[in-house]
């Protein structure tokens, strides 16, 4: 069984009794953005939906190596 240091998680916000990783919701934010921005220039639904879906990708995966370097960091110190 792994052992998490408190501090070394990355920060949580609770819904609906469920910790979300604050990353996850900044890339549905990002995302839903994208979307509409594009949908309001574009007017092409297609464009939008792809582009917000590689713009939410993309933060997603950004947030989730910053956060395992953060907890690979933290651990080395112990």
């Amino acid at each position: 069984m792994a052992v998490v240091h408190p501090t070394a998680r990355a920060a949580t916000i609770e819904i609906a009794g469920s910790a979300w990783p604050v990353y996850k919701l900044e890339a549905l934010v990002a995302g839903l953005m994208t979307c509409l921005v594009l949908l309001l220039i574009t007017a092409s639904p297609q464009i939008a939906v792809l582009a917000a879906a590689a713009v939410g990708a993309a933060r997603g995966v950004v947030g989730l190596v910053g956060a395992r370097r953060s907890a690979r960091r933290f651990d080395a110190t112990f």
